[in-house]
């Protein structure tokens, strides 16, 4: 009799279990990943397996996104506040060029300067084979603590009086947090999106635009028309990220549960179509980031004031807006592979053109049209990287480390072509130099695209 009686009780346990588990996937397109087998009574061989954890499907073709919703917006938005203070006020060292060339460091070569806004460029990108993986295995708790270290940063440069103390402020100190913060913030928006994910990724980089557009105008009528000087008018330019830092520290999460393998991932670089995309990026950002650093130089170079040769590159990343979410929107429907081709192909015809822009209306015009074009190359690699993943859980690692190597181009770009400047007195071997490399960048997608089931005249 007790015999009958656990036999069956055993079978309804079995069956319970199983229509809550069928129920389970069928709700939210999870799988069981593990079953450990319980005794029903001491000594008793029978046992029943019970699930005892769920995790999510890994083919990013197995699970649902949600597309859209008021928390995954709020993720975007949370991300574009994030990157309205790191990557757009980085992008604004073009000012800080300028007015350490003719102040502080009057006596420094262009190059020399330039090794500042290098260096904190390149840590910017090479952190995000930190930030990844840290949003990756541990969530979004790792942006509040580096918001402080990124904070801490800018406060430090605006007391720095020598040259190595703002080469560990400004270059090292503020490019590390900033590569953390940027790059755990990219990882969260694509784990709400597929379909749309050009799109969702266009906007939060728009943060990046506006911020670079803001920054520019803030710190030259600050640095050249004020009387507060060099220390107030960068700690000012802190003060306007603390608002925007609280919102995306409540705002950015991670919808799927943490992966909990190694923190990086060697086997990506068997994925020829990795590789290739990672290739590409390098090529291009050692020629994309130069009129950033040196077009309010070069305008100054021409006659502009160093007010309006200051605005270059908020009118640059002013432009860059549309080419971000234009770009992420044509994506979506012609592939990011053939996005991405557009945008690296067309920045290294502008950079080419840039030597014949010598008015005042023809700078400002390459200003613009160089903005657009190059807007949509760092989203656009992050977005194209996001296709090679099989597990959904490592698209931030798989971001990571392919714009981890590849900032290593930021690092060589501006200094090589301040040498070249320094060397040549002109800016001719510098556009060819940069327009060649955006070039085989913008070719190396090409060669990526053979390298995925659509081939190379695919829609990927």
């Amino acid at each position: 009799m007790v015999k009958m009686y656990l036999v069956r009780k055993a079978h309804n346990n079995s069956n319970i279990t199983t229509q809550r588990n069928r129920a389970f996937t069928k709700g939210n397109k999870m799988s069981v990943s593990s079953q450990t087998s319980i005794p029903l009574s001491k000594g008793d061989p029978e046992k029943v397996p019970v699930a005892t954890e769920a995790i999510p499907a890994k083919s990013q073709d197995d699970i649902e996104f949600p597309e859209g919703g008021l928390q995954a917006w709020l993720v975007a938005i949370g991300n574009a506040c994030i990157l309205f203070c790191t990557s757009g006020y980085s992008n604004t060292f073009g000012v800080f060029q300028a007015y350490y060339t003719l102040h502080q460091f009057s006596d420094k070569s262009a190059d020399a300067v330039s090794w500042i806004g290098s260096t904190q460029v390149f840590l910017g990108l090479f952190a995000a084979i930190l930030g990844g993986p840290l949003f990756d295995r541990y969530g979004a708790w790792v942006i509040r603590p580096t918001a402080v270290v990124y904070l801490f940063a800018i406060m430090m440069t605006s007391l720095c009086t020598q040259y190595w103390q703002f080469m560990l402020a400004q270059g090292i100190l503020h490019g590390t947090a900033s590569g953390i913060l940027m790059f755990s913030a990219m990882a969260s928006t694509p784990q709400y999106f597929r379909k749309r994910r050009g799109v969702a990724m266009g906007l939060a980089m728009t943060g990046s635009s506006i911020g670079a557009i803001i920054y520019p105008i803030v710190l030259s009528k600050l640095l050249n028309d004020s009387s507060l000087g060099f220390g107030w008018s960068v700690r000012i330019t802190g003060f306007i990220m603390v608002p925007a830092l609280l919102f995306a520290s409540a705002t950015v999460k991670a919808r799927l549960p943490p992966r909990r393998t190694s923190f990086l991932l060697p086997a990506a670089f068997t994925d020829k179509l990795y590789v290739t995309l990672v290739a590409s990026m390098f090529f291009l950002f050692i020629g994309m980031f130069v009129p950033l650093f040196y077009l309010p130089t070069y305008g100054i170079l021409h006659g502009m004031t160093e007010t309006l040769a200051s605005y270059l590159i908020a009118m640059i990343n002013g432009a860059s807006v549309f080419g971000r979410v234009i770009p992420g929107i044509m994506g979506d429907k012609v592939g990011q592979l053939n996005a991405l081709l557009f945008a690296g192909a067309s920045t290294g015809v502008m950079i080419f053109c840039w030597p014949a822009a010598t008015t005042q209306s023809g700078i400002i015009g390459f200003a613009v049209v160089f903005g657009f074009c190059s807007g949509a190359i760092i989203s656009g690699g992050a977005v194209a990287m996001t296709l090679c993943p099989k597990d959904v859980r490592d698209m931030g690692t798989y971001i990571g480390m392919g714009t981890g190597l590849a900032s290593f181009a930021a690092l060589m770009g501006p200094p090589v072509n301040g040498a070249l400047l320094d060397r040549y007195g002109g800016f001719e071997q510098v556009s060819i130099f940069s327009g060649v490399m955006c070039m085989t960048g913008a070719l190396l997608v090409l060669l990526a695209k053979a390298f995925t089931s659509q081939g190379m005249l695919g829609k990927v």
